[in-house]
């Protein structure tokens, strides 16, 4: 097993030490009982085969003792269930949210890189599986390993040469178990692995199902899933066809161990070296002895599942996360003068996108940003969110270098309208006021109404308490581009990015929305990709880029009369007008 898995889950325990401790209390004294119990079993038979008669007496109050500790073995085992289900889920949902906090602070990077089913697939089924299988048989090895230790010492108190006849048998059963775990672990791996890889891609179909059956793309989509599922079977069948050998190659080797010792104990007792009822003790103690290497051997492929999955979860907690400076610089009164200065980014070394670019906005101006698709818009938009930081040059508000801020307070500097509109699933109410939870109905009414979406709102059954499906589901795209755009309007932030904001609104709505573009504007520093040139007529200065580079900056008539790529990209749009 990884000692590094191993140590990182029992990390997660110490919090829960006094429960573990009562646990290893309770195993010790279940054990004793239990061990307790041959020995009254062996002298109760001992009662019934005494010369002439029977101590019907005796034999009556040792029937009463061994009820006694019977129902008190199965108190504390009950007990210690209770105990293991509330360390298991205890830790398992502290897992489960130390990898949720560390996916928001993951950088895009590994986000836009990793299977998104990959990544749920670590945070809900493989915590699931550390939980069904290392912690659930937490309480199997330690009750297990205290029962053979206690088993050894009693029958080497009783009979020296029986337990030398065990101890010596018993490794042969580890040697078996231990040679086909090393096995299976690769097994559990990679079975893991194709697991991750399949969320992924369901996850991928299912979220774009419109787009599979536009393009008539289910034959397709079928054979690679088949081909998923196909190394999926290969790889499960091997696992648990090499896991499923533990356990009865162990109970071979532990049957051997107890017909040893009865063979050995009748020929004992046949010499008269001990009588039937410690012959019955000892055959009781070889099968309490090689039932925990049972019913280890029986859990022994869910802990391996549990391992693999455990080193699943810990690599997504080992990457290396987005971190603060310790003394990040605030901006107090922000004016929103940005810089860009010898900017350089790619997200391939091998490529370059965006080089030697240098720019400035002065407060309150308006620039946009046009361009071919691949040309570096959005990711300047994502470089001045720090969403991703620059290999070389720098970006600067109001003197103050980006990189030396805290990323909280830069983001939210900027409102940021996207061309893809989300919802979460909840009230309209609660989305528009998503940016801004203490906002009253009285604000929330006001961003509506400036957002042109207020009417339409009223027209639903529940209003603002209207439950958004997930994703929007229940609303058309346009109506969540304006509720997203609500959301903005509400936050009143200091600068604006509009990343093709209104692209899923009809012409005329487009105009009202532009209007109130125009209101929530003044005065503040506003960024706008563009696709549709008509809507940054108005703007200070356009940023024409290809390729990362600025090809040409001006007002838009400054560019038209220019006849260069602007006026270019411009009539080539509107040709047909």
């Amino acid at each position: 097993m990884d000692k590094k898995t191993i140590k990182s889950l029992l990390s997660y325990c110490s919090p829960y030490k006094f429960l573990i401790i009562s646990l290893t209390v309770l195993s010790i004294v279940s054990v004793i009982f239990t061990l307790l119990t041959p020995v009254l079993l062996g002298q109760a038979i001992d009662l019934l085969v005494g010369k002439n008669q029977v101590d019907f007496q005796g034999l009556f109050n040792k029937l009463i003792f061994i009820g006694v500790v019977v129902l008190i073995i199965s108190l504390i085992q009950w007990i210690m269930g209770q105990i293991t289900n509330t360390i298991t889920y205890n830790i398992t949902n502290d897992l489960r949210n130390k990898v949720f906090d560390q996916i928001q602070v993951l950088p895009l990077k590994y986000i836009d890189g990793t299977s998104h089913g990959d990544i749920l697939g670590r945070l809900i089924n493989d915590i699931d599986l550390i939980g069904q299988g290392l912690l659930q048989s937490f309480t199997s090895l330690l009750t297990g390993i205290a029962t053979i230790v206690g088993t050894i010492l009693i029958m080497a108190y009783i009979h020296f040469s029986v337990a030398v006849i065990v101890v010596v048998l018993t490794p042969l059963s580890l040697l078996v178990a231990s040679l086909i775990v090393k096995r299976t672990h690769s097994y559990f791996q990679e079975q893991l692995a194709i697991r991750g890889e399949m969320n992924g891609f369901c996850e991928e179909m299912i979220g774009n199902q419109k787009i599979v059956n536009i393009f008539d793309y289910q034959v397709q989509n079928e054979e690679k899933f088949n081909e998923i599922n196909e190394r999926m079977h290969k790889s499960g069948v091997i696992s648990q066809f090499y896991g499923a050998l533990i356990n009865p190659t162990t109970r071979l080797v532990n049957s051997i161990v107890y017909a040893a010792v009865g063979i050995y104990g009748a020929f004992q007792v046949l010499n008269g070296s001990f009588t039937v009822g410690i012959l019955s003790s000892f055959l009781t103690y070889a099968n309490q002895y090689t039932k925990p290497f049972n019913e280890i051997s029986s859990v022994m492929s869910e802990m391996q599942t549990a391992i693999a999955a455990s080193q699943r979860v810990f690599a997504l907690l080992d990457e290396e996360t987005i971190q603060e400076l310790s003394t990040s610089k605030i901006i107090e009164n922000k004016q929103g003068h940005i810089v860009i200065d010898h900017l350089n980014f790619s997200y391939d070394p091998s490529k370059p996108l965006i080089q030697d670019f240098n720019y400035e906005a002065k407060p309150g101006t308006m620039t946009a940003i046009v361009g071919k698709t691949g040309c570096g818009k959005t990711t300047l938009i994502n470089l001045l969110m720090r969403f991703y930081d620059p290999q070389k040059g720098k970006i600067t508000i109001d003197g103050v270098d980006i990189e030396e801020m805290n990323r909280d307070a830069l983001r939210k500097m900027y409102g940021m309208v996207l061309q893809d509109s989300w919802l979460f699933k909840g009230t309209i109410k609660e989305n528009i006021a998503y940016g801004k939870p203490e906002a009253t109905d009285e604000e929330i009414i006001e961003a509506a109404k400036k957002a042109r979406v207020h009417k339409y709102i009223m027209s639903l059954p529940q209003g603002y308490d209207t439950v958004v499906e997930e994703d929007g589901g229940n609303m058309s795209q346009g109506q969540m581009q304006l509720v997203c755009i609500a959301r903005i309007m509400l936050t009143h932030p200091p600068m604006l990015i509009l990343d093709e904001a209104t692209s899923s609104i009809d012409t005329r709505t487009e105009l009202q929305i532009q209007r109130a573009f125009d209101e929530m504007m003044k005065g503040r520093t506003t960024f706008i990709v563009a696709h549709r040139l008509s809507t940054i007529k108005n703007a200070d200065k356009i940023i024409v880029m290809d390729q990362g580079h600025i090809v040409e900056v001006g007002n838009h008539e400054e560019l038209l009369q220019k006849h260069g790529y602007y006026h270019q990209l411009y009539y080539s749009q509107f040709a047909t007008e």
